[in-house]
């Protein structure tokens, strides 16, 4: 496998020059990737942003597809549908690649049990990390504080969707992102890499596949307000969806009660208390709305959009 056997694909909202910087960047990897998806859910870009996608995309330097409806289940869905190569890697808009990314994610598909590849995620001040992950608690809690800095590979379950490569035809026989992950979408790629393993796949961690994630201040996830001062549910129904989806045993519970619990045990709300019946309204308004998508049932790839859109 090699980098020309990868599909890039970037899903984007409301991001401004940061994600041509990001676009820019990977074009200039080597050795190159097969092809760039730009699967952009912004309603309207600022010109000079809109001129440079589009003079990429005319010129075939990328595929710059349009989505009305921002959900990034649901354009990773739709980069899986139209991908041309056997591999799809799929990245933040607001990141700065090492060089050979892409060579590197494309390495580790030599192993056939391989089915996905987690890369090494940096946030704004952080170093690769030589530490190994403390021992796993099982079941629900397993991998879900994995640490994406550490620099040793394994197999994990759990993954950050911002670094994310996978065997396009495994991730399509398994029917894709949950659609039911609304909103900020948390933990859905945690539930994706579940059913993999399950399906008898391998998600493994390469540390040599790095990225530094810029944490851009507007678009994205960053759209629906700052996490510690709002009382929106968004924020929290995506993690209880995914306990939900495990089944209404103990587990699951103690993992409700943790997460709410979690909410509000920050600094920010030690020091200023009076947003904590804020933030836990918000979260069980969340925990209201992950019960009725539950109830509905899983919403995977037959229900995402297969139309191609080009600018």
């Amino acid at each position: 496998m090699r980098a020309s056997n990868v599909t890039v694909a970037i899903p984007t909202y409301d991001r401004g020059p940061v994600l041509t910087d990001t676009v820019a960047a990977l074009l200039r990897q080597t050795p190159a990737a097969g092809e760039i998806l730009v699967i952009d859910q912004t309603a309207e870009h600022e010109p000079a942003v809109a001129r440079r996608l589009a003079r990429w995309n005319d010129l075939g330097f990328i595929r710059w597809l349009r989505r009305e409806r921002p959900s990034v289940p649901a354009a990773m869905n739709h980069a899986l549908v139209v991908a041309r190569c056997p591999v799809v890697l799929f990245l933040d808009d607001d990141i700065i690649p090492a060089p050979g990314l892409i060579a590197a994610h494309a390495a580790c598909y030599a192993d056939p049990k391989v089915w996905a590849v987690a890369g090494q995620v940096l946030q704004p001040g952080e170093s690769p990390s030589p530490a190994r992950p403390a021992p796993a608690r099982e079941g629900i809690w397993k991998d879900l504080n994995f640490p994406f800095s550490g620099t040793e590979p394994c197999a994990v379950l759990n993954c950050m969707a911002g670094n994310l490569s996978v065997r396009r035809e495994r991730a399509l026989q398994a029917g894709g992102l949950d659609e039911n992950f609304v909103a900020v979408a948390y933990r859905f790629e945690t539930e994706f890499c579940r059913r993999l393993a399950a399906r008898g796949g391998k998600v493994w961690f390469a540390p040599e596949a790095s990225i530094r994630h810029l944490r851009a201040p507007r678009g994205g996830t960053r759209a629906y307000g700052d996490h510690l001062r709002t009382g929106r549910p968004e924020y929290s129904v995506g993690e209880y969806y995914f306990a939900l989806r495990h089944g209404l045993g103990l587990e699951t519970l103690r993992f409700m009660a943790y997460r709410l619990y979690r909410e509000v045990r920050t600094r920010h709300h030690l020091t200023h208390p009076w947003w904590i019946p804020v933030k836990l309204l918000a979260a069980l308004r969340g925990l209201v709305w992950a019960v009725r998508l539950a109830y509905r049932g899983p919403r995977r790839l037959a229900h995402a959009s297969r139309e191609e859109v080009t600018v």
